[in-house]
C-alpha cells in the first residue's frame, strides 16, 4: 500500500531520497582515478580534464566533484601509482620466484613511467612547489627493489652485488629510450637483456 502524507501526496521513502552511499563515492572515484591513469598513461601531450571526463563516459562537473583541480586529480594518480608499486613488490614475492618478481615489476615501473609523462608538466610544477615529496617517493621505490634484491639474493637467483640504485638508473635509462605502449617490444628486449645481467653467473668448475 502507498504511503501518503495528510495532504494526501505520496510519501518519498529515505531509500528513495538517500544520497549515493559512502561506497558508492568510493567505487566512483575509484574508477575515475583508473580512466585517468589509462588517459595519462597513453597521451602523447598532457590531456585535459574535460577529455578524461569524457572517456570517463562522465560529465565534467562529476570529475571536478571528486577532483577539484587538475593539481589533486595529478596528485592521486600519482599517490596511487606509487602504492601499486611499493605493495606489488611483496605482493609479487608471494606469488613467484624473486626473478620472476622483478621482471614484472619491472613492467609496474614502466607504466608507472609512462603514467608520469602523460602529466609531467603539471608535476613538475608540484614536486617544485614541494606538494609532491620526490625524495620520499624515491625512497619508497629504491625500497620496494631492495626487498626483491633481498628476497632474490636469498634464493641464489639474483646477483648479490647489484643494488636498488643500480636498477631504477637501469630502468629509466630503458623506459626513456623505449618509452610505453608505443615502444613495448623494444622495452620487452631490453628488460630481457637487463634481467640476464642481473641473473648470477655460473662459476667455473
Amino acid at each position: 500500500m502507498e504511503d501518503r502524507n495528510t495532504t494526501g501526496a505520496r510519501s518519498v521513502s529515505a531509500a528513495e531520497t538517500r544520497t549515493p552511499s559512502r561506497a558508492d563515492a568510493t567505487r566512483n572515484r575509484d574508477q575515475l582515478l583508473a580512466v585517468a591513469t589509462r588517459v595519462f598513461g597513453s597521451a602523447d601531450a598532457e590531456p585535459s580534464m574535460r577529455a578524461i571526463a569524457r572517456e570517463a563516459g562522465v560529465g565534467i562537473a562529476t570529475l571536478y566533484r571528486h577532483f577539484p583541480t587538475r593539481e589533486s586529480l595529478v596528485d592521486a594518480v600519482y599517490r596511487d601509482q606509487v602504492a601499486r608499486l611499493t605493495t606489488g613488490a611483496r605482493e609479487l614475492l608471494s606469488q613467484m620466484p624473486p626473478a620472476a618478481a622483478m621482471r614484472h615489476w619491472m613492467d609496474l615501473f614502466g607504466e608507472w613511467i609512462a603514467t608520469k609523462n602523460g602529466m609531467l608538466d603539471t608535476l613538475l610544477v608540484m614536486i617544485e612547489s614541494g606538494e609532491i615529496a620526490h625524495a620520499q617517493t624515491r625512497s619508497e621505490l629504491l625500497a620496494a627493489i631492495t626487498t626483491i634484491l633481498d628476497a632474490g639474493r636469498t634464493a641464489g637467483d639474483l646477483r648479490p652485488d647489484v643494488t636498488a640504485d643500480d636498477i631504477a638508473a637501469s630502468l629509466i635509462g630503458i623506459f626513456t629510450v623505449a618509452p610505453q605502449p608505443k615502444h613495448r617490444a623494444k622495452a620487452d628486449r631490453l628488460l630481457t637483456l637487463l634481467m640476464d645481467g642481473l641473473r648470477p653467473t655460473a662459476r667455473p668448475a
